[in-house]
């Protein structure tokens, strides 16, 4: 368990940056536009950019390519999962009209429901944490010895 302490700390701390960055947003309004979360990638890649450096350091020697991979998807599915929870409870009973003004705008056409946007939102998460950990660790990975 002491080996998931790092990333777990990591994980709420990103998760933390991305919920007050949909909180910022949402004082202004623009919440509903999905173009916005682009910029979640970047807070989600700072985080587990940064969790795997500092078990890089932590480490020194020891590090491998497994320390680090499995530190990355913690952290980014750590942050996924309580970003999610957040997204879920606000939409359910903070914003409760937030599900129909985004359906209003970005999916006229059908009907969305609750589940289908927590599912979306958690995939994306987990996509882009998966993403941006294999991309990290070509920079992180140790070379080999000829």
């Amino acid at each position: 368990m002491m080996r998931f302490a790092l990333p777990i700390r990591f994980g709420i701390a990103t998760s933390g940056s991305l919920i007050a960055y949909f909180l910022i947003l949402s004082l202004f309004g623009l919440h509903t536009n999905v173009f916005y979360s682009l910029f979640n990638g970047v807070i989600t890649g700072f985080g587990i950019y940064e969790a795997i450096k500092y078990l890089r350091l932590q480490d020194g020697e020891a590090f491998n390519y497994v320390k680090g991979f499995s530190a990355g998807i913690v952290t980014g599915f750590m942050a996924t999962l309580i970003f999610t929870i957040f997204f879920a409870f606000y939409t359910t009973e903070v914003d409760t009209g937030f599900l129909q003004e985004l359906s209003k705008v970005w999916f006229k056409d059908y009907k969305t429901e609750g589940g289908i946007v927590f599912f979306t939102v958690a995939i994306m998460g987990f996509s882009t944490s998966l993403v941006l950990t294999l991309t990290f660790m070509q920079l992180f990975k140790t070379r080999r010895k000829n």
